[in-house]
């Protein structure tokens, strides 16, 4: 097999979608995102700070793959899920009653008021 990438493309892959832009709007509405996860009262444990860094890292990766030079809304729900999904914690009275983490963050993108 073939290297699709060699380490100096790699590194200049990195460089490049840390250098696509944030708005604040868009910077905003993540961090939006993760404080409403942690008022959902199914969630025991929501998005951390860091969690919110990591869906703002994987929210300039996508919108760099897709061909953008700035993240929009779209992207950061593109990445909600994936990135979100296995940082909360429900309460147990949630999962008995057969709530999914999906389930809450789906919730939260529909109550939290994305940027125009």
């Amino acid at each position: 097999m073939q290297p699709v990438l060699d380490a100096d493309g790699l590194r200049r892959a990195q460089a490049a979608v840390r250098e696509v832009r944030v708005g604040a709007d868009v910077l905003a509405y993540m961090v939006d995102l993760a404080r409403a996860t942690r008022r959902s009262p199914s969630v025991q444990l929501g998005v951390s700070p860091r969690g919110s860094t990591s869906l703002l890292a994987a929210s300039r990766a996508w919108a760099w793959l897709s061909g953008f030079d700035a993240v929009t809304p779209d992207h950061v729900q593109e990445m909600v899920l994936p990135v979100l999904r296995h940082r909360i914690a429900l309460r147990p009275e949630a999962e008995l009653e057969g709530v999914s983490v999906d389930a809450v963050l789906r919730g939260v993108m529909a109550q939290v008021q994305v940027p125009i």
